[in-house]
């Protein structure tokens, strides 16, 4: 040994501007809520129909607690045990079943949901025309969808849907739309609609909610000023992958998805020095804790929050839950 001590590199510099808003919104909040509640009160296990929430650290952290997820109640035994249906709202149907099972069932769909709903149940009383604005396959149109007799809504997904689609009855024309949609694609939908249309209802109150409206607010506001966006969410998480999508026409060089740090993708952002992070509304604060680590580990980082909305929303519990929460 020459008796010198070995410095260490020093660590390259990088900026992160955190959006806020960003991850769980009153809707998600209030589901995850309802699970965990209900293990408390009722004990393991409890049974969720879907994803409570589209985030897989949420459902396996409630996995780990002792509630079992299903796709469709036939998987579910004859049981005691509560069964909960997801933040996404589910179709008409699905209440029906669980209360010919006698299951003691408990909804957790988010009320901004169920406010659709309600509002396609009027349209349908008014004997209107409905369109609803959304993603095939998606849980919430499902669930949705599923509240009408067949047929009696119309799917549109694109301008191009809205350029082609020929009512029955355009003076009776109404149109609805999934609650986490592109703000900025949902326009333009909407704009074609009406001005093909110019006699079409629209709701009374924007259905996109306020969560999904305030998060890509915020993305358009740090896209701009940063290299690199990176979106903490799940692939199948609706809000998620369009706060991608408006990342990249906000500017962003490069807008990626992760689910976690483990998917920070490194090679990609070699040499950048502004890194944006924002999260989904089903994606918790602790996995944005996790990537701020990270980088704090390769790098020398300052972090700034960028605010565009303050959310004190809040929603209740279902009246079972209420008085344990």
């Amino acid at each position: 040994m020459n008796g010198k001590i070995a410095m260490s590199e020093p660590k390259e510099t990088l900026d992160i501007l955190l959006a806020a808003p960003r991850g769980f919104c009153a809707g998600v909040d209030r589901a995850v809520q309802i699970v965990e509640l209900a293990l408390e009160k009722y004990g393991a296990p409890i049974y969720v129909r879907h994803e409570i929430v589209h985030n897989k650290y949420v459902v396996d952290s409630l996995k780990e607690k002792g509630a079992v997820f299903v796709e469709e109640l036939d998987e579910i035994p004859d049981t005691d045990a509560p069964v909960i249906f997801s933040a996404h709202g589910v179709a008409k149907i699905v209440p029906e079943e669980a209360e010919r099972r006698n299951f003691f069932f408990l909804d957790a769909t988010c009320p901004l949901v169920s406010k659709v709903h309600i509002e396609a149940e009027r349209l349908f009383e008014q004997k209107a025309q409905i369109i609803l604005i959304g993603h095939a396959g998606h849980p919430e149109v499902i669930g949705t969808m599923g509240q009408l007799p067949t047929g009696a809504v119309t799917l549109v997904e694109t301008v191009n849907d809205a350029e082609n689609f020929t009512p029955s009855n355009t003076g009776k024309l109404s149109y609805i739309t999934q609650t986490t949609l592109s703000v900025d694609d949902t326009h333009e939908i909407v704009d074609v609609l009406r001005r093909r249309f110019p006699e079409i209802q629209c709701p009374k109150k924007e259905d996109i909610c306020y969560a999904t409206t305030n998060r890509q607010e915020a993305v358009k506001k740090i896209a701009e000023q940063c290299d690199c966006l990176l979106v903490v969410g799940a692939p199948n998480s609706s809000n998620s992958m369009r706060l991608v999508e408006v990342g990249e026409r906000a500017g962003a060089k490069l807008a990626v998805l992760v689910q976690n740090a483990a998917e920070i993708p490194w090679e990609k952002i070699t040499g950048y020095s502004k890194i944006g992070i924002t999260a989904g509304a089903s994606a918790p604060e602790v996995l944005v804790d996790e990537i701020i680590t990270s980088f704090q580990e390769r790098y020398e980082t300052t972090v700034s929050t960028i605010t565009t909305a303050t959310e004190n929303v809040a929603f209740k519990l279902p009246r079972q839950l209420r008085e344990d929460a």
